[in-house]
């Protein structure tokens, strides 16, 4: 797959961008740049739906308002916390993550993508939104939603398994915009934008919003 821009992808950034400033959703997280409250809203998210995160984030930074107090918890009362939200594997990882921070990196959270990547339960889209909705660097966050976005707008030809996993990611850094704030507002939009319009089963490409610069709305 060629390493250049796609032709399409100013003007699609342009209208993505529009929309995003007018129908972006509200989120909490969105809010912040605080490393550990982006962290945390991450881990809940994973294979959980948004709506049902929003309460759960509130509590459990209520009670563990600092990396620092969730790393001195105990693992028992981190699962109490937890209960309800389900995948409780997660929650042990964000532990032992808090611990480590604490530990080995004086309770900041890394802003380097390598030392991020090391930590509990941290792989390659976490550290990427980390480096992007924290420390708002021009770094790839690449979900579900986003690959979804992103395959269908630019049709790029993937291999299959990891190297084509390998593409997609160098695809999305490529279309990045240079300034971090707005890589920020892209990143947030494209998952905005693959949660309610792009979504797997049923697009809704008659009112999509970037449908003009996408190369399979243009074709329905």
């Amino acid at each position: 797959m060629t390493s250049r821009r796609p032709s399409n992808a100013l003007a699609f950034t342009r209208r993505l961008l529009k929309w995003f400033r007018r129908q972006g959703r509200h989120l909490p997280w969105r809010d912040t740049r605080d490393p550990y409250r982006v962290i945390v809203s991450e881990f809940m998210l994973q294979q959980t739906q948004v709506s049902r995160v929003q309460d759960y984030y509130a509590r459990f930074l209520n009670r563990y308002p600092t990396i620092q107090d969730l790393a001195r918890a105990r693992p028992a009362a981190v699962r109490e916390s937890w209960d309800g939200l389900g995948y409780y594997r997660r929650a042990a990882h964000l532990h032992a993550l808090a611990r480590a921070v604490v530990r080995d990196h004086g309770g900041r959270i890394p802003a380097d993508a390598e030392a991020l990547r090391q930590l509990p339960g941290v792989g390659a889209y976490t550290a990427g939104a980390v480096g992007t909705f924290a420390f708002e660097q021009r770094v790839p966050a690449v979900d579900t939603n986003v690959a979804r976005v992103l395959t269908r707008v630019f049709k790029p030809r993937l291999q299959p398994g990891t190297r084509g996993t390998r593409q997609l990611e160098g695809l999305a850094r490529r279309v990045l915009p240079t300034r971090g704030r707005t890589a920020w507002a892209f990143s947030q939009a494209l998952m905005d934008l693959g949660a309610l319009i792009c979504t797997a089963r049923r697009p809704r490409c008659a009112t999509c919003p970037v449908r003009p610069s996408c190369r399979t709305g243009r074709r329905r």
